[in-house]
């Protein structure tokens, strides 16, 4: 019956059939305020007619396009949001039809606006928000508006579609020109494109085929001109491309270095060559100088056979380990072989001359001829050799003696072997020789008879004027000589100004000189001269010498302690010596060694072998260690080299192991000097792959980011361009956000942070305008209840007045659905009003009025964030209870709202005067929640 009578009295717009509604909708007059209402609840209407009849009455832009996405496929609701934003029909401002356009994402629609819109800012704001290039070609070609056209132009850039604009617009030249401009262009880009990409091929294919070449004088040039080609190619390169030229740019540097380290050790090689050869050629002219003293000296002494026989042992010791390095050439050699068959010929003979000098000596005490001349022959001294003072007195009682005619035959032969020899020493000027040797043949020649002696006895006349000559030659060269060498030792003994050193040189430099002159011009005052000037000086020199003296022993004692430190080291070596550190002490050994110098002579070759022996194991334990160290090393490349194919383990524990393989290679000491730089060509070679694989990893990871940051860009700037324009639409927002979560782990730069904060302010903005927009379905939703607010108004009305108390059924014209806190409102209102103690008590009356104003003050707190002055203690009320529930749950202005709303419907019975007070303020604070969010 209550239904019944509710159709019968109910108004048009709220009736059942949509003809009807639909007619009386054309009777409501917005400007009135209840129609007005009606006309609001009809745009909610089922009906998608009148609902579009009603928002085109209310020319609510607004409520268009909230519900065009439902009846996007309705030609009336298409024709008329066009017709409503172009500014055909209704009266939108500009403003605010500008920011609709703003905001659309339908492409029919922004065509439909770019096209027919009254003003050119509408129209390139719908332009901007078109996507698709099929529709700017047709705004290139068709619109009505230059500036559009040009804009629209200006925003093709596919091939395809601007040879299309190329063919259809013809009625706009600056259009064409656009279009041919862009395909040259992109023309133009492709050939660039292609030539860069070509270029990178080929300089990739050269410095490959450089990188396997062998080096040559102008590979380095070559190199750095193809790497200077490289990189001067703007386009970037791709991943394979940059693998290869990475590798390739390994391999020409390898080239280079290994050359580099090749020509350095050729060097120092030919630098080594170099100066053994030179301490070699110094060695033995030091020998040849000594050995042609001997044959040139006045006498052979003991002395001067232990100079030979030390200098001869240096050499020997000093040549071996100069061979052992680098081995002397053919003439070296030559020379070398000679001098020593020279010294072992003038051993020989010493040798031979003291086995039979004390037999010599006893036949020429008792005169004994035969003796003397038998020990004579036996000793074979050679010619070329000065004899020692003994056998020179043998030799000359021998020729005094020999009176008797030799033996022919095998005599006559030695007589002009003798003389052969006489001529020669003639020839190289050796006087004091030849001198004897005549005294000798003399008599033996001129005792001779018979027609064979006569040739013999010729040429002794002969190579006796050759002898007289020299004589008289020497005594003429030699008179001066004599003069000027006592004039000099003269002036050199009374000189007391000069060093001893400088003297001690000069002394001994002028008896040289006096005593190479032998007999020649010699004369008893001068002689006597001569040798006062010299004792003179050896009286001077005498405290100078005893000083050498003591640094000889001194020098002498360095040389003991220094043997036996380096013999104390090599008696314990440590396991772990570092072969570098036993090189440096060798080096400062040998140093110190030198420093040492000069010892006593007759200590110097004892210490000598000494120090020669712990040098020779020095080296030996210094080689054991770099052999040790080289098998180390050995060991290191194979794990570095085991690293590189083992896949198993990440790159990045690869790295760092090889890191530390490196640590542990510098702290090993150097290899066997030929193997060393073998040994770490291998290492670095093994290493620097590793790190290639490093480098092109970290390029592929760079590029993965860089991949990441552009996906995160098109996400902020799609979630940037998206308007929200319902609440129901928060699960866009989380769609957004889970494809970001995806993205994650961001890289970490200065890129990455800003589009972070860029997306937190994009995030917060949309989470806003989302609440705001819950916010503003809230008070539609409750402006939707009002038919039911009404209703229990006009209940509680009547019970008040005594006209019977009913329960309020939820009104049909009501089409959504209640929530639950809305229907358990709505039936504790019935209740209230069913239990209620009617008339009212003031008590009563009081309490309903302190909980609408509290209610009404809340509402105020959330619409306008203030409120009057007299409302001041409530408003401290409600924001306690504000923080009291919020200290364990997070609430949002949206469920703040949802519950002054429940708990406004719910509060009664109420009476209509108490509520017409405060509903006008209701009404005003809604309102303002219900104002869209601007975009």
């Amino acid at each position: 019956m209550h239904g019944l009578l509710r159709r019968l009295f109910a108004p048009r717009w709220q009736h059942p059939d949509p003809e009807v509604r639909r007619k009386a909708l054309q009777q409501l007059d917005p400007q009135q305020t209840e129609q007005r209402e009606a006309l609001m609840a009809l745009a909610n209407d089922s009906d998608s007619g009148i609902q579009l009849a009603a928002l085109l009455a209310l020319d609510d832009l607004n409520g268009l396009l909230a519900a065009y996405p439902q009846h996007a496929q309705d030609e009336a609701w298409f024709n008329a949001l066009c017709q409503r934003i172009t500014g055909v029909e209704g009266h939108v401002d500009l403003q605010q039809r500008q920011a609709c356009a703003s905001t659309l994402t339908d492409q029919r629609l922004l065509n439909a606006i770019a096209m027919q819109g009254d003003n050119l800012g509408l129209r390139l704001v719908a332009l901007e928000r078109l996507t698709d290039e099929e529709d700017l070609v047709q705004q290139a070609c068709h619109n009505s508006v230059a500036a559009v056209r040009h804009q629209a132009a200006e925003r093709v850039n596919d091939e395809e579609q601007l040879k299309r604009l190329l063919r259809e617009a013809r009625r706009d030249r600056q259009v064409v020109r656009f279009a041919k401009e862009k395909l040259t262009q992109l023309r133009n880009d492709a050939q660039w494109l292609t030539d860069q990409q070509a270029q990178r091929e080929h300089l990739l294919a050269q410095l490959e085929q450089h990188a396997r070449a062998p080096w040559e004088p102008l590979y380095g040039g070559r190199f750095r001109h193809l790497e200077r080609e490289w990189q001067q190619l703007s386009h970037p390169p791709s991943v394979s491309q940059e693998q290869r030229f990475h590798q390739a740019v390994l391999s020409c540097r390898k080239t280079l270095h290994d050359h580099e380290t090749q020509e350095q050790a050729r060097q120092q090689s030919l630098a080594r060559r170099a100066e053994a050869e030179n301490t070699r050629d110094q060695l033995l002219e030091g020998l040849e100088e000594t050995l042609e003293g001997l044959t040139h000296a006045s006498e052979l002494t003991a002395q001067d056979i232990d100079s030979l026989r030390a200098q001869r042992q240096l050499l020997g010791q000093r040549w071996q380990s100069l061979s052992d390095l680098h081995p002397p050439n053919e003439t070296t050699q030559k020379r070398y072989s000679q001098a020593l068959k020279q010294y072992e010929q003038s051993m020989e003979a010493w040798q031979r001359w003291q086995a039979v000098s004390p037999a010599v000596e006893h036949a020429l005490v008792n005169n004994a001829h035969d003796e003397l001349a038998e020990h004579v022959a036996t000793c074979q001294w050679p010619a070329t050799l000065s004899p020692p003072a003994l056998l020179v007195q043998a030799q000359k009682q021998l020729a005094a003696q020999q009176t008797a005619p030799p033996p022919s035959g095998l005599s006559l032969n030695a007589m002009t072997a003798e003389l052969d020899n006489f001529e020669h020493l003639l020839e190289r000027g050796a006087f004091k020789s030849a001198s004897r040797l005549h005294q000798r043949l003399k008599p033996s020649i001129e005792a001779l008879t018979g027609n064979d002696a006569k040739p013999l006895k010729s040429r002794l006349k002969h190579l006796g004027a050759r002898l007289a000559e020299l004589r008289d030659w020497r005594g003429f060269v030699a008179g001066p000589k004599r003069e000027q060498l006592c004039a000099s030792i003269d002036a050199l003994a009374d000189d007391q100004h000069m060093a001893e050193s400088a003297l001690d040189r000069h002394h001994r430099q002028l008896v040289k000189e006096w005593k190479a002159l032998g007999d020649a011009a010699a004369n008893r005052e001068q002689s006597a001269r001569f040798r006062a000037a010299s004792d003179r000086i050896h009286e001077r020199l005498a405290p100078w010498r005893a000083q050498l003296d003591q640094e000889r022993e001194a020098n002498l004692h360095g040389r003991e302690a220094l043997c036996e430190q380096l013999e104390t080291l090599l008696s314990q070596p440590a396991e772990d010596a570092d072969p570098d550190v036993l090189r440096e002490i060798r080096d400062k050994a040998r140093h110190q060694w030198r420093h040492y110098s000069p010892v006593p002579r007759e200590h110097s070759e004892a210490i000598g072998r000494r120090f020669g022996a712990i040098r020779h194991r020095l080296q030996a334990l210094i080689d054991q260690r770099a052999e040790q160290i080289a098998a180390h090393k050995r060991a290191l490349i194979e794990q570095v080299q085991a690293l590189q194919s083992d896949t198993e383990q990440p790159l990045a524990a690869r790295i760092t192991r090889t890191k530390q393989l490196q640590q542990e290679w510098r702290s090993l000491g150097r290899a066997p000097k030929g193997e060393e730089q073998a040994l770490w060509k291998s290492f670095r070679s093994a290493c620097d792959q590793l790190f290639a694989q490093r480098d092109a990893q970290k390029h592929e990871q760079a590029t993965r980011q860089q991949q990441t940051l552009e996906q995160l860009q098109t996400i902020i700037d799609e979630m940037e361009g998206w308007q929200p324009s319902h609440a129901h639409e928060s699960a866009q927002l989380e769609t957004y956000l889970a494809s970001i979560n995806q993205l994650e782990p961001l890289p970490r730069n200065r890129r990455s942070e800003g589009m972070q904060r860029r997306l937190s302010g994009i995030v917060r903005a949309k989470r806003e305008r989302l609440s705001r927009l819950d916010i503003v379905s809230k008070v539609q939703q409750w402006h939707a209840l009002l038919p039911l607010v009404n209703a229990h108004l006009e209940a509680d009305q009547r019970a008040l007045n005594g006209e019977g108390i009913q329960e309020v059924e939820i009104p049909n014209e009501i089409t959504t659905h209640l929530s639950t806190a809305f229907n358990e409102a709505h039936q504790q209102r019935n209740h209230a009003r069913l239990s209620a103690t009617l008339p009212l008590l003031d008590e009563q009356q009081r309490a309903l009025e302190e909980q609408l104003a509290r209610l009404r003050v809340h509402l105020s707190l959330l619409a306008l964030g203030s409120v009057k002055q007299r409302d001041e203690p409530l408003r401290l009320a409600i924001q306690v209870e504000r923080l009291n529930s919020g200290l364990h749950t997070e609430r949002s202005k949206t469920d703040e709202l949802d519950e002054v709303l429940v708990a406004l419907l719910a509060l009664g019975p109420m009476p209509y005067r108490l509520w017409q007070q405060e509903v006008n303020e209701l009404d005003n604070l809604l309102g303002r929640l219900a104002r869209p969010p601007q975009p």
